[in-house]
């Protein structure tokens, strides 16, 4: 057989070069390698890309939530705290990939292996993609209760528009940022202000939550906090990774937390705490969406329409960013086509309501995600800084998260006051510490 002739050309082979033009068109995503300097992009991009991430009308439905259920001062107190434990969290997570140049997932094959990154990046991932999911259905449901439109469709032309914003890749999260800050920050502080005009400041900050009630605990409080971004702010590598330097890193980590979150929690916490409506429903009609079309001005109820595409397109689009990075290393395709095929598969999920279940996604993400970065790191910074991949699992890795998660259950049933994604944290990074330092000593010759 003549070993020249050329092998007919697969739909495989076609798919492949089209998705290298594709990448070679609006520039690699590197999914399966570190980012090399020369693709780094500016301090000013990377910030971008951060900032228009928390700073979006689901922030200010959480705000509300807090007050409601803390009281505007109390809530206050979980807010600040909450957001300066995320700042020193995922800053020292991006620091990671910024040094590295790495994304998450090969982050996490140094620390759980080789194949074991599978089960952390996978998780993530797919969690990724239900917050997706849930943010895509909020959309949806807010057009369809607010302005008589059908839902499946609403929700549907929101998932289709922010799978194209993915599909640009990362440049694409700096253009819908640019775009998505400035009409939150605008009209954000128009409804709070406005809605903080009907009263006082002293009633504001006095306000002690629904019906005058409050029935959340700080522990709660903080966990609803943190578990609002635990799971992008886990993987920030895929961020992080396209910072030149440190101080850009933790520049665009600051510009989230506190900074953007802060901002987002504190215009539905204000406006909450100044309207004090009996019973609010947040993820209703109280909420900034809400009080703009409870104007009734065409102007006003256009531009709200517009800013709530743009808002959670912003958020929408990152999440799908970090589910498409992380399963494109586990399956070894593009970022662009995971971005699509999961950006449909989001959809289909969030026709089925699953945005309905907002509180129990938060509480399932403070239970499993905050172990796992608490062991990347302590293994990072504190026991392998210059470790590579090598092992195909790594148990110790695993024992830990296991530790962490199921303290974090126990808290969630038997301690409700205390906050189930620091503890699940703080079990986790001692545990793999001391399981660690007893190999080391093992180890040593007598």
């Amino acid at each position: 057989m003549n070993s020249s002739v050329p092998k007919p050309a697969s739909a495989a082979d076609g798919l492949h070069a089209a998705e290298d033009q594709v990448d070679h068109l609006l520039g690699s995503e590197y999914e399966h390698e570190p980012v090399p300097m020369r693709a780094r992009h500016s301090a000013f991009s990377v910030t971008m890309v951060w900032l228009g991430f928390p700073m979006i009308i689901t922030g200010a439905m959480t705000g509300s939530i807090l007050v409601l259920g803390m009281g505007f001062s109390r809530a206050l107190t979980a807010m600040i705290i909450g957001n300066v434990i995320m700042f020193a969290y995922v800053g020292l997570l991006g620091l990671i990939g910024t040094k590295r140049g790495m994304n998450f997932a090969l982050i996490a094959s140094i620390v759980f292996g080789k194949k074991g990154y599978v089960f952390a990046s996978g998780l993530l991932s797919t969690l990724l993609l239900g917050w997706y999911a849930v943010q895509t259905g909020i959309t949806g449901a807010l057009v369809s209760s607010t302005y008589g439109l059908n839902y499946v469709a609403m929700t549907v032309i929101a998932g289709i528009l922010y799978i194209g914003i993915t599909f640009v890749g990362v440049k694409g999260l700096h253009y819908i940022g640019l775009v998505s800050v400035p009409l939150f920050v605008v009209l954000g502080l128009f409804v709070a202000f406005d809605a903080a005009s009907t009263s006082s400041a002293s009633a504001i900050f006095n306000y002690a939550g629904n019906n005058g009630v409050a029935t959340m605990s700080m522990g709660v409080g903080l966990t609803v906090v943190l578990a609002l971004f635990i799971d992008a702010g886990t993987v920030t590598a895929d961020f992080n990774r396209w910072a030149k330097t440190p101080t850009a890193s933790l520049l665009a980590t600051f510009s989230a937390f506190p900074f953007a979150n802060l901002i987002a929690m504190l215009v539905g916490g204000v406006m909450t705490a100044a309207l004090a409506v009996p019973n609010a429903n947040p993820f209703g009609a109280d909420n900034m969406f809400g009080y703009m079309n409870g104007k009734q001005m065409a102007w006003l109820s256009a531009l709200a329409f517009l800013f709530l595409y743009v808002n959670l397109g912003s958020v929408c689009s990152h999440c799908l960013y970090n589910a498409a990075t992380g399963w494109s290393r586990i399956l070894g395709n593009h970022m662009r086509m995971m971005a699509v095929i999961l950006g449909a598969i989001g959809i289909v999920v969030a026709a089925g309501n699953v945005w309905a279940f907002f509180i129990q996604w938060l509480s399932l993400l403070g239970i499993l995600v905050p172990p796992i970065g608490a062991v990347i790191l302590v293994d990072q910074y504190l026991i392998r800084p210059d470790a590579k991949i090598e092992a195909d699992w790594r148990p110790d890795a695993f024992i830990a998260w296991a530790a962490g998660s199921v303290c974090a259950f126990i808290v969630e049933e038997r301690m409700p006051y205390l906050s189930t994604a620091i503890s699940a944290a703080l079990v986790a990074s001692i545990a793999y510490y001391a399981i660690a330092r007893s190999r080391v000593a093992v180890a040593k010759p007598v």
